[in-house]
């Protein structure tokens, strides 16, 4: 890679120190912010046992570390089905089994049609959840019960400079940075396909990871 070429990356989310080294010793220029904020809801959960659906780790974060929730109940076991890696390692260190991990709903969701379709699931999910896996399984008329677990705010702000590129983590952090920026010339590098289709919407400079990890991310940003 050229750091002659490439200058500046924005972030709209904040990485962690290990996550930002490579950016450090490439002599590029780092911006980061969270173009989101995330709340815990209140809400009841199901019965060790169940069939659940994790599609964020967000979602697995408002259940085993909700606040709420640990004060008033011996938390459950669940056999759960999830997309990405990143969701599932954080499921199993919160000592869940997990059965199935895909890449993206979609595909979770045709996979649940196939070999589950006489089932019953709980999906736990946010308040900016796209509708692909719900509106498949309904449609297939596999029993789902939704929780929304938590709620996603956007948190815009506006930067008054051009970056040569701009990572993205999910469909709602791109909707939040648009709320004040454009993409411009910048080039958009998406964490799967769901970010990347919303960035599609305001950009033909969009590449994306094929895995939903935010190193996936990194190294596309460092290899492009």
């Amino acid at each position: 890679m050229n750091s002659n070429i490439l200058s500046s990356i924005l972030s709209t989310r904040q990485l962690t120190p290990v996550q930002k080294e490579p950016f450090l010793n490439s002599g590029i220029s780092l911006v980061e912010y969270d173009a989101i904020r995330i709340d815990y809801l209140d809400f009841t959960l199901p019965k060790s046992g169940q069939n659940v659906i994790f599609t964020s780790q967000n979602a697995v974060r408002a259940v085993f570390q909700n606040p709420r929730l640990i004060e008033r109940n011996d938390l459950p076991t669940y056999t759960c089905f999830c997309v990405g890696e990143k969701t599932k390692q954080l499921l199993e260190r919160n000592g869940q089994k997990v059965i199935k991990k895909s890449e993206n709903a979609q595909d979770l969701a045709l996979f649940i049609a196939k070999y589950h379709k006489n089932e019953s699931f709980v999906f736990f999910s946010g308040n900016l959840r796209r509708p692909e896996l719900p509106t498949t399984l309904k449609s297939e008329k596999i029993d789902l019960l939704e929780i929304k677990s938590y709620k996603t705010e956007l948190n815009p702000m506006f930067f008054d400079q051009n970056f040569d590129k701009i990572l993205f983590f999910s469909p709602s952090g791109v909707q939040s940075f648009m709320l004040k920026n454009t993409i411009g010339n910048s080039m958009a590098i998406c964490i799967g396909l769901t970010t990347a289709t919303e960035a599609k919407k305001y950009s033909n400079n969009v590449i994306q990871s094929y895995q939903n990890s935010i190193e996936s991310v990194i190294e596309l940003a460092l290899k492009n």
